[in-house]
């Protein structure tokens, strides 16, 4: 069966994409990153500062929000825009790498994964059909197949059942997605871990299948900058030039800008609002540590050009004796700072692409970061 297509690519700068996805609740601009609404909600941060910061949209999760408060609540309250008054495009993230990483008990077979809540303890069981039957009573406009994250390093047999048996339940979230109204969308993840040959196996077994659009998953989880960028290498030449490539969990703004120069169009990560809740600032002179008693004294803002109030009015002083007394509206004020940076960067990257200028754009931003505490990946 035909899958339709959303998302048209306006324009290349070498391998790096300019594009645009419409979704049933409105458009994404790509390159994107997807700010991380994990239970609904923007740790630190009001749905308005998410909006005003530039994102065109945002990430929930199947695990967490089916143990509490339950997709059958929410879908009775609304779906997931009207229960959290974001109403804008949204993305679900399958549950399939919170169960390996932080259920209790859990048990893959053929059939799906069972497993006990870190909460409390109760049993669950998800399969691909249960995945996808969550994500649409959550009502995201892009939901993700089943997959089994395998951690690195890992034996290669190990990486190969797992992506034989993520290729199989792909299949079954296919079907199993069929019933969804136009314009909803279902993403393949590529798996295959740091071996090539089974990365590009997946993701051919992907399109074989036929998805509205292919994330790279499995990375960013602790292993080398370079071998993530290697099975990107691998992966994206071999995926559909006309359908959104997102890679799951990315990243440092280095890691970004590595990935979109080599055709990636969308990303998610909890780093700006975690890192922020930690003191941690990224602005267009690097990631700064706001504990470091450097700032104690700083009357300068984190930057003086910046368009986002945050970080153009308050001193590094202040923010820094905010972080330092354990006070809430420092972690608030660096969540939103550090969302708005990256949205920043995302609109730097699609006008570079835009005019040509992407080489020239990635290497000044770099350059820019030399003044920050903390050196890029």
């Amino acid at each position: 069966m035909t899958v339709a297509n959303h998302f048209e690519l306006l324009g290349t700068d070498g391998t790096a994409r300019l594009g645009k996805l419409t979704t049933p609740h409105g458009e994404v601009r790509t390159p994107a990153f997807m700010p991380v609404g994990t239970l609904g909600a923007m740790k630190g941060l009001h749905w308005r500062e998410v909006r005003d910061a530039g994102a065109d949209i945002v990430l929930g999760n199947t695990y967490h929000l089916m143990l509490r408060p339950g997709a059958e609540r929410i879908a009775a309250l609304g779906g997931l825009q009207k229960f959290t008054t974001w109403n804008g495009p949204m993305l679900t993230d399958s549950g399939g790498f919170q169960v390996m990483s932080l259920a209790q008990l859990r048990k893959v077979t053929e059939q799906g994964v069972t497993f006990r809540s870190h909460i409390d303890g109760a049993k669950f069981e998800l399969t691909p059909e249960r995945a996808i039957e969550i994500q649409r009573l959550l009502n995201s406009d892009i939901a993700m197949q089943l997959d089994e994250c395998v951690r690195l390093p890992a034996e290669q047999a190990d990486i190969d059942r797992a992506m034989q048996l993520s290729l199989r339940w792909a299949e079954r979230c296919k079907r199993a997605f069929e019933t969804a109204p136009d314009g909803y969308m279902l993403f393949g993840i590529a798996q295959g871990g740091d071996v090539p040959a089974l990365r590009r196996a997946s993701a051919q077994g992907l399109i074989d299948i036929g998805f509205h659009g292919y994330a790279i998953g499995g990375l960013a989880v602790g292993e080398p900058q370079d071998v993530m960028l290697a099975m990107i290498e691998e992966v994206v030449p071999i995926l559909p030039s006309d359908r959104p490539r997102y890679l799951m969990g990315v990243g440092t703004p280095d890691d970004m800008l590595e990935a979109v120069a080599r055709g990636v169009d969308m990303f998610d990560c909890v780093m700006p609002t975690r890192n922020g809740r930690h003191g941690m600032a990224f602005t267009r002179h690097g990631q700064l540590n706001m504990r470091n008693a450097r700032h104690i004294d700083d009357p300068r803002p984190l930057d003086e050009e910046s368009n986002w109030p945050a970080t153009r009015d308050y001193s590094r002083a202040y923010i820094h004796h905010l972080v330092r007394s354990g006070e809430t509206l420092g972690a608030m004020l660096l969540s939103e700072i550090n969302i708005a940076y990256y949205q920043s960067l995302m609109q730097g990257i699609r006008a570079a692409i835009a005019d040509g200028t992407f080489t020239e754009f990635r290497e000044r931003t770099r350059a820019g970061w030399a003044q920050g505490d903390i050196a890029p990946r």
